[in-house]
């Protein structure tokens, strides 16, 4: 710290040694000056870094060797400040032991720069892919009538519970991408103080709808994972992306290689990694030796928004092909049937099981 600064904070000395006390470990109530009498900065450090062993060792050598050169600069000690080191505090939040949070500015980078910028760019691919296809190439329509016979595909359990993550997944996409990107386009839409209510609500939706989701999402698993197990002919689908490539009908089991990668590593993956970061982020279940520190949360919410960017943009696809994308894939999940012909064309191999 150069002579302007220290002279800048001469007239609080006391309070600055208070801070370098975060170190020490102790309190400067016996080095305090007389009423009346201005505390000086080399004061305070002999009575904080000098005198005491609470301090780094390196922190205090480094310190005696700067005052006994320049009197007056302390910049070893605002060095360990600025390190992200705990050190000692007396008082219950031991995250007071670090005085200044550095990483927390390179979480901010990452956050308003690499997560923000490349997950917009993500999304706005993704659904403009989508749009493309569907302008070009409009709905998949089935090669043959539908014959008006249905065949049994989903439980009413089993849609009950679909229906339950999707609406608990766009909720929960809706509010986090207004946490996300709301900044740059809802304040001037909206104003400061109603878009503020608005992202209060947002947070607290998100914060309470994302434990059903991942309850939603354990026993999706635990319904499906059966038939999202590698099965014969799978191989031959992915080698012709379904007859798309090859020229050549592939009959597909119950569900598709396709359908199966959305499930291992859209669901289970990236939805796993999202449910345990959002929990964290919650600090709903204490997790034996893991401490909710600043930087614990920093890591998680990176990896929860990354996590979250990837699966709203797969969803992007699978909320398309389930809908509007495909003729007759909708009719599983709202009655729990599908026709014949729809089922021998899409998923012939389950077809012949079935019948």
């Amino acid at each position: 710290m150069n002579q302007s600064i220290c002279a800048t904070l001469r007239p609080w000395a006391l309070a600055t040694g208070l801070l370098c006390s975060v170190f020490a470990g102790t309190s400067l109530a016996q080095q305090a000056p007389a009423p009346g009498q201005p505390a000086t900065l080399p004061q305070v450090q002999s009575a904080n870094i000098m005198d005491v062993g609470r301090a780094p060792d390196a922190t205090i050598e480094a310190q005696r060797k700067a005052a006994q050169n320049q009197p007056g600069n302390s910049a070893p000690i605002w060095r360990t400040v600025n390190s992200d080191a705990v050190n000692y505090v007396s008082i219950p939040d031991k995250q007071a032991g670090v005085l200044i949070q550095k990483s927390g500015q390179q979480w901010r980078l990452i956050r308003n720069g690499v997560i923000t910028v490349y997950g917009a760019w993500l999304l706005a691919l993704a659904s403009g892919g989508i749009l493309a296809v569907f302008v070009l190439k409009g709905k998949i329509k089935l090669h043959e009538p539908m014959t008006g016979k249905k065949i049994k595909r989903f439980t009413t359990l089993e849609r009950v519970n679909h229906w339950t993550m999707a609406f608990s997944f766009i909720a929960l996409a809706i509010t986090g991408l207004l946490i996300l990107y709301g900044k740059y386009f809802a304040i001037d839409l909206l104003g400061a103080s109603a878009f503020s209510v608005l992202l209060l609500v947002s947070k607290n939706i998100h914060n309470f709808v994302g434990p059903l989701f991942t309850i939603s999402l354990i026993a999706f698993f635990l319904q499906f994972v059966k038939r999202n197990m590698p099965e014969k002919g799978d191989w031959e689908w992915i080698k012709t992306f379904g007859g798309m490539f090859g020229g050549k009908h592939v009959p597909a089991n119950f569900f598709n290689p396709g359908e199966k990668f959305w499930f291992w590593f859209g669901m289970v993956v990236l939805g796993g990694l999202v449910s345990a970061s959002g929990w964290v982020l919650d600090m709903i279940v204490p997790v034996p030796g893991l401490e909710y520190w600043r930087g614990t949360m920093q890591i998680s919410h990176i990896i929860h928004s990354v996590g979250a960017l990837l699966i709203t943009a797969m969803a992007f696809g699978h909320m398309y092909i389930g809908s509007i994308g495909m003729q007759g894939s909708i009719d599983g999940m709202k009655t729990g049937y599908v026709d014949e012909t729809w089922a021998k064309e899409h998923h012939e191999a389950w077809y012949h099981k079935v019948k």
